[in-house]
């Protein structure tokens, strides 16, 4: 295998066009979706379950950006809340700002949120068998959502549909507009997905966990062609997963979750090839690559927090062999030393790994 087909090929992508040409002309670009110390909560019987706790991210205009993190780190929360799709009322905002486009999402009145979901930012879910209407024809449900947001009559509307699923690659378009969700395969459907996503052409897409029900071929098909379209349109995209293979291909830069806060962010070379928290460190020394034929896979030790009871330190405090009495005091994402491309990665530990090794007497990284 070759090294740019490695599941974790560590090979530089080039900058994404709008961010080189902002700094080409000297100029500040202005972050599609910038997220600051947001907190947020779930309400439980007798108290409430922190979900999350302080999640800083910004997404540029023109880049990949990968979110991480064991199920239940915050990555589907943070993304559903960027949107304002969780359940009204079954959530509480405790801190921190949202924006979008350079508005405030967390002020913005419903009307709104209507108005900007598909046209400044759009959706790809997980499970398209879910996401679509399976009692609607394809061709109603893209009709319907360009319809929604452009001026288009009915054949204007089945018009453009054709050319957004002719743009995804699909054979028949005319056939699969006629087509209902249960007649196509998983990946067709997540095609469709993709095109419905693209309809208005929004400056961001969100996508979560979008290829983890296909087979490892159609998920590359997939993001080659998520990849591609959203280059050629100069849209932005915020990636959820758990494959740390998939953003060693896919993402510009890398944000690492753990217990519904960010412990390390980076250019996605670097956090992979050098991670500086051991909870990175213990997610790719777990990867079936790393370990020989018929090695036993290596585990993080102990188990996530109990987020009703959070933790008034450091959030991987009891699963990390390197702690010590500083680490009850919760750390903040530092900046560590800037790369060679000029960005400057960050890490919320008190003793961030070094080459291998940590920075107290500790001893070697595992």
């Amino acid at each position: 295998m070759s090294a740019d087909s490695s599941p974790l090929s560590m090979r530089r992508r080039p900058q994404p066009q709008a961010l080189a040409g902002a700094r080409d002309r000297g100029e500040a670009a202005a972050p599609v979706l910038e997220v600051r110390d947001l907190s947020l909560e779930f309400p439980v019987f007798g108290g409430a379950v922190r979900a999350l706790g302080g999640v800083s991210l910004r997404v540029m205009p023109g880049e990949i950006v990968g979110v991480v993190g064991e199920s239940g780190s915050g990555k589907s929360v943070t993304a559903m809340a960027a949107l304002r799709l969780l359940p009204v009322g079954g959530y509480r905002v405790t801190g921190g700002s949202l924006r979008l486009c350079g508005e405030d999402v967390l002020a913005a009145s419903e009307s709104r949120m209507r108005q900007w979901r598909g046209r400044r930012a759009a959706m790809i879910f997980q499970e398209p068998m879910t996401a679509l209407n399976p009692t609607r024809r394809i061709g109603d449900q893209l009709a319907g959502v360009l319809r929604a947001h452009h001026r288009l009559d009915r054949r204007a509307a089945l018009d453009r549909a054709s050319a957004l699923l002719r743009d995804m690659m699909i054979p028949d378009p005319a056939r699969t507009l006629r087509a209902y969700p249960f007649e196509l395969s998983g990946g067709m459907r997540q095609r469709v997905m993709v095109a419905m996503a693209f309809s208005c052409d929004p400056a961001l897409l969100i996508a979560d966990e979008p290829t983890t029900a296909l087979d490892v071929t159609v998920q590359r098909q997939v993001l080659q062609l998520l990849r591609h379209r959203a280059r050629e349109r100069g849209a932005a995209i915020l990636f959820i997963t758990h494959d740390m293979a998939v953003v060693s291909q896919f993402c510009d830069r890398v944000y690492v979750m753990y217990a519904g806060t960010v412990v390390e962010q980076g250019p996605t070379h670097q956090v992979l090839s050098a991670p500086r928290h051991p909870y990175t460190r213990g997610l790719l020394d777990g990867l079936p690559e790393r370990a020989g034929p018929g090695a036993d896979l290596v585990a993080i030790p102990g188990r996530v927090p109990d987020m009703r009871q959070p933790p008034s330190g450091c959030v991987f405090f009891d699963r990390c062999a390197f702690a010590d009495q500083t680490c009850r005091r919760r750390p903040e994402l530092q900046p560590l030393d800037a790369a060679q491309d000029g960005s400057v990665p960050a890490a919320a530990c008190w003793h961030p790994l070094e080459s291998g090794r940590v920075s107290h007497s500790g001893g070697a990284a595992p």
